[in-house]
């Protein structure tokens, strides 16, 4: 998703420029002793200001599907709302003008619905060890704070539900005031002024959250270890994250497919994971699914006792996990993309047919422009 203000742009520029420079800067003595997991993991055990980046990956083995997956249950149901294409449920005209799709998927993916994953209590267990910095996440699913990270050390660069405002007078709703409304199927609106009661997910063309900006730029000059996870960094401005990391930071990518070097007219300048390269002095890519490669890696730092110990307390089964990640991995084709509001990389299926329209609020619900983006 490109930000409209000029401050973000701003930002984004300078991410882009970092992303330039870096790779001009790949020079010196080799970090890491290997460029495995290995090698990733004995250096991690020795840091103390660790960063994870999440994308949607991470939950799929929670049973969060792709909401534009031909197939499944959710995508029926938002079939029903005769949506233009799929980005309009994240487009703020659209929802002023008919905020009742957002409302079916707000009830689909309401929190506590699901359960967090190994990964989510992989970066729990990060935090009891001392070691985690900060977890970015792309995900709106919440499950980070429901696997009880403290909120804290969680960044949520697309937005929470846990908070939502009205449209028109900036009332502040919880989660729990909006709850009974979401699941009668209704919309919610305000006490105050009727407007709507929308949650504080970030829309297209919306700020990022201001709290995303300041730990950005007071986290990444710490970060001594880059954990990047379940996201093929396709999406700007939070794939430009990976260039705010000091230039002998190890960045560490566990995902089914390579990432970090994605070519598109949204990233001119691609991205610098170097873990394909002859340069390469600091990057490792793990090609797994996200709960089999925290499985490996806290067996290499000698966490595992530990770690099966969180998950029998919060009741997962050891044994199942990597049958629930293999069988992820096997039925949700779109697993290693992002697929968050900020996701522009959206498949075309019969009824969703453009992915560069938006809804022009003047006109009528089934008219589109092209979107200048």
């Amino acid at each position: 998703m490109l930000l409209s203000n000029d401050y973000a742009m701003t930002d984004q520029l300078h991410g882009y420029l970092g992303i330039l420079l870096s790779a001009f800067e790949e020079e010196g003595p080799r970090v890491l002793e290997s460029f495995d997991l290995p090698g990733a993991a004995e250096y991690m055990s020795k840091c103390s200001n660790v960063v994870v980046m999440c994308g949607a990956s991470i939950s799929t083995s929670a049973g969060i599907l792709d909401f534009r997956s031909p197939g499944t249950e959710l995508y029926s149901k938002l079939e029903k709302c005769n949506l233009p294409f799929p980005e309009a449920i994240f487009q703020l005209d659209f929802f002023r003008e008919n905020p009742k799709p957002f409302f079916v998927l707000a009830k689909e993916l309401y929190p506590n619905k699901f359960n967090p994953t190994p990964t989510h209590y992989f970066i729990r267990l990060l935090n009891e060890k001392g070691k985690l910095l900060r977890t970015f996440t792309e995900n709106i699913d919440s499950l980070e704070r429901i696997a009880n990270v403290p909120t804290e050390k969680i960044v949520e660069a697309n937005g929470t539900f846990f908070t939502a405002h009205c449209l028109d007078c900036q009332e502040e709703y919880s989660l729990e005031q909006i709850k009974d409304t979401i699941f009668k199927d209704e919309i919610p609106y305000c006490n105050k002024c009727t407007g709507v009661i929308k949650p504080d997910i970030v829309f297209s063309n919306e700020n990022l959250p201001k709290r995303y900006d300041e730990c950005v730029k007071s986290d990444f000059a710490k970060c001594d270890f880059l954990i990047i996870i379940g996201t093929s960094l396709a999406v700007a401005p939070f794939c430009t994250l990976i260039s705010h990391v000091d230039n002998n930071c190890p960045r560490l990518l566990i995902n089914m497919e390579p990432g970090g070097h994605t070519f598109s007219y949204l990233i001119p300048f691609g991205t610098t994971l170097m873990f394909n390269s002859r340069k390469n002095r600091r990057d490792v890519f793990y090609k797994s699914t996200c709960d089999d490669g925290v499985m490996q890696l806290v067996k290499l730092l000698g966490w595992e006792s530990d770690f099966k110990k969180l998950l029998q307390k919060e009741g997962i089964s050891i044994s199942s996990v990597s049958e629930k990640s293999t069988t992820s991995s096997r039925t949700n084709v779109s697993s290693t993309k992002t697929t968050t509001a900020a996701d522009s990389t959206v498949p075309k299926h019969p009824k969703f047919t453009s992915t560069k329209k938006t809804v022009d609020a003047t006109s009528s619900k089934s008219e589109v422009k092209d979107n200048a983006k």
